[in-house]
């Protein structure tokens, strides 16, 4: 018979992350997510969020008592305040290919966070920042992903329709080749920016990481201050976000625009690790680690991955965004180091990126979906606003 078992010992944990072993092992396209980054979110002493929120682990044992399936559930204030109703997450679904098995485990999850009083639940999302470990695949299952980005198994989206949850929205991932040149609009509107000699774009040589963080945490909040339910960064989130950054980071690929002294801009980038992270194989330890920096070393590197994108609301309109792209032409390209970017992830509730995007002459070649499921299966159903 199976059940479900909470995740509440060492063993169990470790039985936990490597549980995705055994289903992925003939698929050649699967890198695992580094089993310490995982473990780090469960960790009070390293996720900040166990101080407001919580967090539950269950893994679903078949008749021989060997993991079949997992799942986490997860409660954060801030995501859900910024919703319409109390709102609950899910995440790290794993599941053999069997309605039974995942509704045990859904219904385990959804079970927990129902008692816990939400009204909604949102998954596949992370206890955590939406930039990592956050959606469901539901196209394009034959290319490397990238790191932290989810990755399963095609059926999944079934298992999760099945049990009622439904689209919320789509996460857009756009692929470009880097030598194709920009479009003449941006172009245009870089050259008009940059006549005024107050304006300027450059990249991250020669700062610090504490300016970094300042003016990351500055264009931010002047940026995603419009979004409903938005709450400003705090600079100590800003610090731990590129100090976490810092080991993989190419500061000449981090983009920032200025007006004076003024951020106003940014286009951060990132080498697209899982190049090189794919020989760690799920974990880094003392092997693991040689192994990717070996990797890193003596293997070039052809993807770099644009992680967000933002200009302060007062500077719309004024070809910041243009004068930042154009930038990456002459500046970047010519570096030889990278031949293709990939935007990810743009919400398709976000037509101007998409737009922008779509004039890069970028590729959708991605796409994943966060689902949503109401506790009163009669509520209306809603999809996420368009910005």
């Amino acid at each position: 018979m199976i059940k479900t078992v909470v995740v509440d010992s060492p063993g169990l944990a470790h039985a936990w992350l490597t549980m995705p072993d055994s289903l992925y092992a003939r698929d050649s396209n699967y890198i695992p997510h580094i089993r310490q980054d995982v473990a780090g979110i469960f960790d009070p002493s390293k996720n900040r969020l166990f101080s407001v929120g919580r967090a539950q682990r269950w893994l679903l044992m078949g008749d021989d008592n060997k993991p079949i399936g997992r799942i986490a559930a997860f409660f954060n204030p801030k995501y859900s305040d910024a919703q319409a109703q109390p709102t609950g997450g899910i995440g790290f679904f794993e599941c053999i290919h069997d309605d039974q098995a995942s509704h045990l485990l859904l219904d385990t999850a959804c079970q927990w966070l129902w008692d816990s009083g939400v009204e909604a639940i949102d998954g596949p999302i992370n206890f955590g920042e939406k930039e990592a470990y956050w959606g469901l695949l539901i196209e394009n299952f034959t290319d490397m992903g990238s790191f932290r980005m989810n990755y399963n198994l095609p059926y999944y989206r079934s298992l999760f329709e099945a049990y009622g949850f439904r689209l919320y929205y789509e996460q857009l991932c756009y692929k470009r080749d880097l030598l194709v040149p920009a479009q003449e609009v941006f172009a245009r509107k870089s050259q008009q920016l940059l006549e005024d000699s107050t304006f300027r774009v450059t990249n991250a040589r020669g700062r610090s990481l504490e300016q970094i963080a300042s003016d990351f945490v500055t264009i931010y909040n002047a940026a995603w201050a419009v979004h409903e339910g938005f709450k400003p960064m705090k600079i100590e989130q800003a610090r731990k976000a590129i100090q976490a950054m810092r080991p993989i980071m190419d500061r000449d690929i981090m983009v920032f625009a200025y007006h004076g002294e003024q951020p106003i801009g940014f286009y951060i980038n990132l080498p697209e690790v899982n190049e090189f992270m794919r020989f760690a194989k799920g974990n880094l330890n003392a092997l693991g680690m040689l192994r990717f920096l070996a990797a890193k070393l003596f293997r070039k590197r052809n993807i770099m991955v644009g992680i967000v994108f933002g200009v302060d609301r007062d500077y719309h309109g004024k070809g910041v965004e243009g004068a930042m792209i154009k930038y990456c032409e002459e500046h970047i390209v010519t570096l030889n180091r990278y031949r293709e970017t990939i935007l990810t992830w743009i919400g398709d509730f976000n037509p101007k990126m998409i737009h922008i995007a779509e004039n890069l002459g970028a590729t959708l070649y991605r796409r994943l979906a966060t689902y949503r499921l109401y506790r009163d299966s009669a509520a209306e159903f809603k999809r996420h606003p368009t910005l």
